[in-house]
């Protein structure tokens, strides 16, 4: 399965996304941010099915929240950054 990783400013934003995926029935799981997408340090992602990345976003606009960035996690094992 190909997944996508919607980087949060803080584990709290991760946290918020996550659940609010999830009250929508879309599977989401908090995780560190990968290292090879890391620029800045740290950091917090969520992890959702890279075929619900529509849906996803969708709920997030209605909730009035925004991933900072999308990067999608190819088959090849690369990172390549999506535009919403």
């Amino acid at each position: 399965m190909v997944y996508d990783f919607l980087i949060c400013r803080s584990l709290t934003y991760a946290q918020r996304t996550a659940s609010a995926l999830g009250r929508a029935g879309i599977s989401a799981y908090v995780t560190r941010i990968p290292r090879a997408i890391s620029g800045e340090g740290c950091g917090y992602a969520v992890k959702v099915s890279q075929r619900k990345r529509s849906d996803a976003l969708r709920v997030l606009s209605r909730v009035g929240i925004a991933p900072l960035r999308i990067y999608a996690l190819e088959p090849s094992g690369t990172y390549r950054e999506v535009t919403a």
